[in-house]
């Protein structure tokens, strides 16, 4: 029997309707978010209950709903934006067929409350099936309309239960909202949970699009951004937009696409895409793109999909070729250099307490278990370190040059020098001559001013150190003369303990020398590990700790020429660094200032700093932290003006941490006052090379048995782990 064919009655029509419309309730709260845009309205705010299920409160400042068209806004086919099918061609709004708040009405309880700017007052409606529940009652409120959706799909159980956990549905409202944050950057829109303070996407009216990016996505994505924008007359289209470079990807893709401002997907302009970046990305990673495409709307049917998160146009394929050339020849502009951000070392057991690895040089057979390549620890004190492949291997012959460094200022040492060609010198020759050294066998070099031999010193980190009569030695290699009680060094050397950390110290007893990358950055390697160590930050503490631990026990750097204070505090207050205007008074005022100054504090200096200043305000010595090295003379004259504006003179404690530190920042390797050869530029003298042999043979090596790192070294970037022995064998494997 044949089955009779009925007219369904309009409530069921209503409600089919509605659920393909609202799939969900990011569905809705899309649909209302583009009628708030249509609206111009420019800040918008959204709240949720239980995933949008329970509730939905959407807010806007826009232009409003006249009281007169509140009766039939809730139902089908009612817009102010179309009025012939012809419209549609031209159509440049996100609604159109007055279908969203229609369908939302039949599937939930509908509360509108809405202002228009000539109205004296809001009027506040009930809605249900899309007929007004009672007349509108007029109500205070802000200019703009605010839409309550409550108990979504009440009357859908099947929907209802359909649906995932409210955990899952309010991150895809958090989605949608995003994305349309990102896309109309100068307006405000915010989502967030009832009952909470803070909202999960918030984007300001000044903010540009990659604000909103970083906001929404952190500052991986956004500072990894490339800018991209064409126009092509012929096919009648415009692109803009961000996409991620070379240096970023993630495991899945992410593609923010507008077409004519409104959300959509395609999946076969994403394939493109995704073709394109499979050449720079590794396998199984993907990139970020928010692409803005603008088509003539004559080309464009934007009513092919219930939720219109699909549109058609015409020219799709050349359009998404002529797309995906203008991706490719921007990325291929952008691989010129990669960056890697690392992450900071934090040795702990790793560089501590971790598992010791046997040297691959090892003979023994002690143990039985085996060592697999990649956990081998390949050093070799014949190999050739990173200065082999940066300099010429033909040097030529080294010109006579005074000690010390390039100013007017000639430091002389109270101890003989080093050989005068040991700038010149082969690694495997210094290595050679380092190793005799530290057995006690001097190679070409006569013994120290107090008849010391110079031999290798660890500073045991204990109280023992103040005992009374012991015999020990400086960092700078000459005898102590005298043991210091007072308890503010004490406790700053009890600071410096305290603050070690013992991963990095470790680390640094027993590393290897890479080589120097800049004045301010060096490699080393220590394990199957490569490290990038700042060697500014870490010669400075260095320093800082010398200061401390041989207080009152320096020797003497004396200037061949005497530095007059005042001609030194005039080039310092001369400089920018110094920071003087015209408020401060004249700099003669100034200079003479910290002459008198620094000559009340002279016997001070002499005593415990071994910086020697005479009566006639001349600079005649600065202390000797480390045999055969002096600081450069170029840092002397904000030195002096620091010491006299920057120390603490009133506490002795305080006194004596800011001397340190301010000293020890002057003696530092620091990159402004090192010059550098061009890249390819031959050197002809030692005197550009000095400062690598210093950081090599001097700085590094006492960080081996002087040196306590502290443990802010191990977060704040002055110690970053760059490559890993078996992570390399991981990549080779792959490819």
């Amino acid at each position: 029997m044949a089955g009779v064919i009925r007219r369904l009655d309009e409530t069921v029509v209503n409600r089919i309707a509605a659920g393909e419309v609202i799939q969900r309730p990011a569905n809705a709260i899309k649909e209302m978010l583009e009628n708030c845009l249509d609206a111009k309205s420019t800040n918008i705010q959204v709240t949720v209950k239980e995933g949008g299920l329970k509730l939905i409160q959407i807010q806007d400042n826009g232009t409003g709903i006249r009281k007169e068209d509140m009766e039939i806004v809730c139902e089908r086919f009612t817009t102010s934006k179309l009025q012939t099918f012809e419209d549609l061609t031209a159509i440049s709004t996100y609604g159109f067929r007055g279908e969203a708040l229609a369908s939302i009405s039949h599937v939930a309880h509908v509360t509108i409350t809405t202002k228009t700017a000539d109205a004296k007052c809001a009027y506040r409606a009930n809605y249900s099936d899309g007929k007004l529940k009672g007349p509108p009652k007029p109500c205070a409120g802000n200019q703009g309309t605010q839409i309550l959706v409550e108990d979504l799909f009440y009357n859908v159980s099947t929907r209802r239960k359909a649906l995932k956990s409210p955990g899952e549905e309010y991150s895809r409202i958090v989605e949608v909202v995003s994305r349309y944050a990102i896309h109309n950057s100068g307006k405000s829109l915010s989502v967030k949970k009832q009952g909470e303070t803070v909202a999960d996407v918030r984007s300001l009216p000044n903010a540009s699009i990659v604000d909103n990016i970083r906001g929404v996505f952190g500052n991986a994505v956004s500072r990894e951004l490339i800018e991209v924008g064409c126009e092509d007359l012929k096919l009648a289209y415009k692109l803009k937009g961000y996409i991620s470079n070379a240096n970023y990807s993630v495991k899945k893709c992410i593609l923010i696409l507008f077409i004519n401002h409104r959300l959509v997907e395609s999946s076969a302009l994403k394939k493109a895409i995704e073709t394109v970046y499979a050449a720079y990305l590794p396998k199984n990673t993907h990139p970020f793109l928010y692409l803005s495409l603008e088509i003539a709307p004559h080309n464009i049917d934007v009513n092919v999909h219930p939720t219109k998160h699909e549109v058609h146009f015409l020219h799709e394929d050349c359009i998404i070729e002529s797309v995906q050339k203008h991706i490719e020849s921007k990325l291929l502009g952008s691989n010129s250099s990669r960056t890697y951000f690392t992450q900071t070392l934090l040795p702990g057991l790793s560089v501590s307490a971790g598992s010791e690895v046997k040297p691959s040089s090892s003979s023994t057979a002690e143990s039985s278990e085996r060592v697999y390549a990649h956990q081998m620890v390949r050093t070799d004190c014949r190999a050739q370190k990173l200065d082999a492949f940066l300099q010429p291997r033909e040097k030529p012959a080294p010109a006579p040059e005074p000690a010390g460094p390039s100013s007017e200022e000639a430091v002389t040492d109270p101890r003989p020098a080093a050989p005068s060609d040991a700038d010149e010198m082969e690694d495997t020759e210094m290595l050679e001559a380092l190793v005799e050294q530290e057995e006690g066998v001097p190679k070409d070099c006569d013994e120290t001013s107090a008849g010391t031999p110079d031999l290798p010193r660890k500073r045991p980190r204990t109280g023992q150190e103040e005992a009374e009569g012991q015999e020990d030695l400086t960092a700078a290699a000459t005898p102590r003369r005298r043991v210091i009680k007072l308890n503010s060094v004490k406790e700053l050397r009890a600071e410096i303990t305290e603050n070690t950390h013992k991963g990095l110290q470790d680390m640094l007893q027993n590393h290897s020398f890479v080589g120097c990358v800049s004045p301010q950055w060096s490699l080393i390697q220590h394990h199957t590990k490569l490290y990038l160590l700042n060697t500014t930050k870490l010669s400075q503490e260095l320093f800082y700790q010398i200061l401390i631990y041989d207080f009152g026990n320096f020797g003497v750097l004396r200037l061949s020429t005497p530095a007059p204070l005042y001609d030194l505090a005039m080039l310092a207050l001369d400089s920018e660094e110094s920071g003087w205007t015209e408020e401060d008074g004249p700099k003669e005022g100034l200079a003479q200032y910290i002459v008198d100054f620094l000559k009340k504090k002279a016997e001070m200096l002499e005593d415990y700093f071994s910086t020697e200043i005479d009566q006639e305000g001349n600079l005649l010595g600065l202390p000797l932290l480390l045999d055969n090295y002096s600081p450069v003379m170029e840092g002397l004259p904000m030195f002096i003006l620091r010491l006299a504006t920057e120390v603490n003179w009133d506490n002795e404690k305080e006194c004596f941490r800011d001397f340190g530190k301010e000293c020890s920042h002057f003696y530092s390797i620091r990159k402004q006052y090192i010059l550098e050869a061009e890249p390819g530029e031959e050197q002809k003298d030692g005197e550009l090379n000095s400062w690598r042999w210093k950081v090599e043979h001097v700085i590094f090596k006492a960080f081996r048995s002087l040196f306590s790192p502290p443990k802010n070294f191990s977060e704040d970037g002055s110690v970053l782990q760059i490559a890993n022995l078996p992570d390399l064998y991981k990549v080779f494997e792959r490819c």
